[in-house]
């Protein structure tokens, strides 16, 4: 038992000690806030653009008054939304609009502001003249405040049909091509109503009326409405599941190339004079779990710290819920039977490599099914019943990952404990077969085959 103590500690330190691992630790929450928040920039940071409207002609009269409607039109669905987001999220957690203004804020954000068309351009004649003239205003040689980012001309086609000729700033830029598309085929619409004799008041009211629409289910806390703490779980649920995901693979990971390099440099035989393979194996999955262990501890921190301070409102929510919803306990036990499985399985496959070419040869397929409830995950918050989903979820290697996310949805409970025992199962029979597979690549040179790793598997390197 010392032995195993010795190689789980140096295993252990092997990692913890170097800066590249605490770097990396803080790589993961780094990169998920941004990925959280960087929409939210992106949405914020995004140029107002400033759009010139030219009618070209007596046949285009009204056509700007269209583009302006439908852009105030725009602003007030925007300004709606901001509002109704702020009042979901001041039901959730009273204050929480309060605290937060800009984060609503942002969502009324107009994408453009129409200007008065510069003279020259006004002025000029159709044709070279007045595109020489655009172009101008459309660089980049002129005062950014004096720039436009776009210039749109308006017409009618022969039919009566209003058409549009839009010049933009840059080539790779659509957001006022498709607004002028949009508003135009609204301004069409409204005139084939007016044709047909329907009110055009009647038309606008038809389109700004936004109905209010209230969920409910019989499985809210209240039995009836249906609230954001009602939803909370599936958003953990689903998140858990993909922490999983990471912080296995990652542990594996971690423990194949551990073996392959000790392989590669020949310390494995060194300890495999001192120590018998199930000792050098249980050490590493050891070490390498209490490395796991402190990633899990050290995102967690930063997590209900995070929380705390930036929604203080709703961490009590997401405490309730891992304490008293059973969500943490179920969490454990996904994350022992599936680092089990896996880390057992990765290192057998580390004992026959010394390079990463080597291990290419079994490390691709399995990389190609872990993809599945990768995919398949966001299926089992919505539609957790589903046949395919409950399928999968018995699966062992893939338990872990999706019974994490149906949990908070409460499938049968014999199910739910039915696929844990079948993955802890398969586990210890992982265990048994990845600790021939290991004996027999530690004590041999063969290169790694799906052969190879097969015969060990019968042998047990006898």
């Amino acid at each position: 038992m010392n032995r195993i103590f010795l190689i789980a500690r140096r295993e252990y330190a092997a990692y913890a000690k170097t800066a590249g691992f605490w770097l990396s630790l803080l790589a993961f929450p780094l990169f998920a806030v941004l990925g959280g928040a960087l929409p939210i920039m992106m949405k914020s940071s995004e140029p107002v653009r400033t759009v010139a409207v030219v009618e070209e002609g007596p046949r285009a009269a009204g056509l700007a008054g269209e583009v302006r409607a439908a852009l105030a039109s725009e602003a007030q669905r925007n300004a709606d939304r901001a509002r109704e987001a702020a009042e979901k999220a001041n039901q959730a957690a009273p204050g929480a609009a309060s605290t937060n203004p800009g984060a609503f804020a942002g969502l009324s954000r107009p994408r453009m502001r129409i200007v008065d068309t510069p003279a020259d351009i006004a002025s000029a004649a159709p044709g070279a003249a007045q595109d020489a003239a655009v172009r101008e205003h459309l660089t980049d040689d002129l005062p950014k405040d004096q720039r436009l980012a776009a210039v749109v001309f308006l017409n009618r086609a022969a039919d009566g049909k209003p058409t549009a000729r839009v010049w933009t700033a840059r080539a790779t830029d659509d957001t006022v091509e498709d607004f002028v598309r949009d508003a135009l085929k609204s301004s069409n619409r409204k005139t084939v109503f007016a044709q047909a004799g329907i009110n055009p008041t009647v038309v606008d009211q038809t389109e700004a009326f936004r109905p209010e629409v209230r969920a409910f289910s019989p499985k809210s806390r209240t039995g009836g409405e249906l609230s954001f703490r009602d939803r909370l779980p599936s958003i953990m649920g689903l998140a858990g599941g993909f922490l999983l995901w990471s912080l296995i693979i990652t542990g594996a990971s971690i423990l194949l190339n551990s073996v392959m390099e000790e392989k590669s440099n020949k310390i494995l035989e060194v300890l495999l004079s001192s120590a018998s393979s199930t000792e050098i194996l249980t050490g590493k999955v050891l070490g390498v779990a209490l490395l796991t262990l402190t990633v899990m501890a050290a995102w967690g921190g930063i997590g209900i710290v995070g929380v705390s301070i930036a929604a203080p409102q709703y961490a009590a929510m997401m405490g309730d819920i891992m304490w008293n919803g059973g969500m943490l306990l179920w969490f454990v036990a996904f994350m022992v039977g599936g680092y089990l499985m896996y880390a057992v399985l990765f290192a057998a496959i580390g004992a026959f490599c010394e390079t990463p070419r080597d291990a290419q040869t079994l490390m691709g397929p399995i990389m190609m099914i872990l993809v599945i409830p990768m995919m398949t995950m966001s299926m089992a918050i919505r539609t957790p019943d589903a046949p395919v989903i409950q399928i999968l979820s018995m699966i062992p290697f893939f338990t872990p990952f999706l019974m994490m996310a149906r949990i908070p949805s409460d499938p049968p409970l014999i199910e739910a404990i039915g696929a844990l025992v079948m993955m802890f199962a398969f586990a210890a029979l992982m265990v048994w077969v990845a600790g021939r597979a290991f004996r027999a690549g530690a004590l041999s040179d063969v290169k790694l085959s799906w052969k190879t790793f097969a015969g060990a598997i019968r042998g047990g390197g006898n």
